[in-house]
């Protein structure tokens, strides 16, 4: 007989098969959140799919999405990919979302076109919390973090890097340009490939030339005389790690000091926290006899 502790054999067959009910407890978070989306009106929220069209392809209720997404919050999956998997093998989103398995496109659907949805889930819970008196006579944290934007730090722009550009395009067209030159003045014959390589590398630092002045042209009315070309709301921002900084938005969020709870949040384009501070203090939600603490 074996001296360690010892589990069920796979295959081994019960006369009635298990609940998945009995695998979650009654003091689970999961519960909490079937509770909470089963009492809000997602039409008036915002949740345009909560009535499904007469014809099509039937879609997930958004409700389901909206238990997958508010799990991965409180969990800290926010890859639409990671919550795929989890809905595959986690126990507790097949408790949630009755066994469903949408795919990451769907996942991440569902965040971009209801995000009005999810903001006023959030404003729901706020209240509620009011409601229970979760934040009578607490302080409220205000902080900022960064968070990254899509857009890469390269197809971003200010007017110093304008300048910086302008002169790095012209550094290298005079070098390419002397080299034809140099090559002429010792009446040496280039061979074709070099020089098609030279004029080829010439043509694409002019067509980036019009691109940056072009860019030089408008950046003095843009917002904060920045321009992002891949993400245009994204503003480069100094951060206190060793590297120049990172663009991105600066996300002031508001935290009571007693429950621990997110009171109200905001994302700003300002670089500066100080800035912030009446901002988020004089939001309704920050309000109603709490005290702030920065």
């Amino acid at each position: 007989m074996s001296r360690f502790i010892e589990g069920e054999h796979r295959h081994q067959t019960t006369l009635f098969p298990e609940l998945l009910d009995d695998y979650i407890s009654e003091d689970n978070a999961v519960r909490v959140i079937e509770a909470f989306v089963g009492e809000l009106d997602l039409f008036e929220l915002g949740f345009s799919s909560a009535q499904p069209k007469v014809t099509g392809r039937p879609a997930y209720h958004p409700a389901t999405m909206l238990k997958l997404s508010i799990y991965g919050y409180l969990n800290r999956v926010q890859s639409s990919r990671r919550l795929e998997r989890e809905a595959q093998r986690n126990v507790e989103l097949m408790w949630l979302m009755n066994r469903l398995k949408p795919d990451f496109k769907t996942i991440a659907d569902f965040r971009k076109n209801n995000g009005n949805g999810i903001k006023g889930a959030c404003r729901q819970f706020v209240m509620i919390c009011k409601r229970l008196n979760l934040f009578a006579d607490s302080l409220v944290a205000i902080d900022g973090s960064r968070f990254k934007a899509v857009n890469n730090r390269d197809r971003n722009y200010t007017k110093a890097k304008v300048k910086r550009r302008i002169e790095a395009i012209n550094k290298s067209l005079d070098r390419y340009l002397d080299q034809l030159e140099s090559f002429d003045r010792q009446e040496q014959q280039l061979p074709k490939t070099k020089t098609a390589h030279i004029n080829k590398q010439i043509d694409s630092l002019k067509r980036q030339m019009k691109g940056v002045q072009a860019i030089e042209a408008v950046i003095d009315s843009a917002p904060a005389k920045q321009i992002s070309l891949t993400d245009p709301d994204a503003r480069a921002m100094s951060t206190n790690a060793r590297s120049s900084g990172t663009v991105g938005y600066n996300v002031q969020t508001a935290v009571d000091t007693r429950h621990h709870l997110i009171v109200a949040h905001d994302v700003s384009t300002a670089m500066g926290d100080r800035k912030q501070l009446t901002h988020m203090s004089s939001k309704p939600e920050s309000q109603r006899g709490l005290r702030t603490l920065r």
